[in-house]
């Protein structure tokens, strides 16, 4: 294959912009020459990269030389400042990252704000189960992941655990589990869950409440609505330590069943990459975690 640089940019803008039309303002050319570029790379694979929707996506093809545009974008800046160049005249790099909402909302953030101005970040929320398909699909170049196996071509560093607590608040309690949390009542109180990926109060319910029992469920998929649902009186729900401490302190929130934490592992996984850049990033990540999670 003879790859063009501008061709494989076209690609790297049009999938992470969504449209040709965004990614031809972001390359400051026309949409008729990211079309052309593009229709120029698929001709030199010999494969069709892009699936034309809205937004656009990569096809299984697409996303193999999608890897390698963001690859060579990252290694091209990374080179221009070890070569001296003045940090204002070269653009700041871009690494995506695919987060979990409750590090979002809690400790990375933090890290990611100590980091140069040199390097900006394409934040991607998802579940920590579901992560890793961002990553092996090279949507993002890391990810803070529950899966501890390290997909092709990344590596895999464990960072620490979020422990996550079954919390209401006590007027809830009252009304709800006047007997603590038995089967009965788990059955009939409502349960506040983030999105229909999080498995979290359902594992509760299936080791407390025999049957698997189906409570009215309240969606609420924002990290800290959600916590703030549960204060509310909303429901109950699996509210990570992070937050959930300074509400336990203030006698806003009490735990269920104490005693009976979650604990769910985290890792950092990112591309195999000899990237300065990237490294910044992981350090960071690394040393926030090991401030922050157990």
């Amino acid at each position: 294959m003879d790859l063009d640089l501008a061709q494989l940019r076209a690609l790297s803008a049009t999938v992470t912009e969504g449209t040709f039309e965004a990614a031809a303002r972001s390359l400051h050319v026309t949409p008729s020459a990211v079309s052309q570029r593009i229709k120029a790379l698929e001709s030199s694979v010999g494969r069709v990269l892009l699936q034309r929707t809205k937004p656009v996506v990569a096809t299984e093809s697409g996303e193999a030389i999608l890897r390698l545009a963001r690859h060579i974008d990252l290694l091209t800046a990374d080179a221009r400042l070890d070569l001296g160049d003045d940090e204002s005249r070269v653009a700041p790099v871009s690494i995506p990252i695919a987060v979990n909402g409750d590090s979002l909302a809690t400790w990375i953030l933090p890290a990611l704000a100590s980091l140069p101005t040199s390097i900006c970040f394409d934040l991607h929320r998802d579940d920590q189960e579901h992560t890793t398909a961002l990553l092996r699909a090279g949507t993002v170049m890391a990810a803070i992941t529950a899966v501890r196996d390290p997909i092709q071509g990344c590596t895999s560093v464990a960072l620490g655990s979020m422990r996550y607590r079954a919390m209401c608040t006590p007027g809830f309690a009252e009304t709800w589990f006047p007997r603590g949390a038995t089967p009965a009542a788990l059955a009939a109180a409502p349960v506040v869950v983030f999105d229909r990926k999080d498995d979290l109060q359902d594992a509760y319910l299936r080791r407390q409440a025999p049957g698997s029992p189906h409570p009215p469920r309240h969606f609420i998929p924002s990290s800290a609505d959600f916590v703030a649902g549960i204060t509310h009186g909303l429901g109950w729900g699996m509210v990570p330590d992070l937050q959930g401490e300074p509400f336990e302190r203030a006698g806003v929130l009490v735990e269920l069943s104490p005693g009976d934490a979650v604990h769910v592992p985290l890792y950092w996984q990112q591309w195999q990459l000899q990237s300065a850049s990237l490294e910044l990033v992981a350090a960071a990540v690394r040393d926030a975690a090991a401030a922050e999670l157990r």
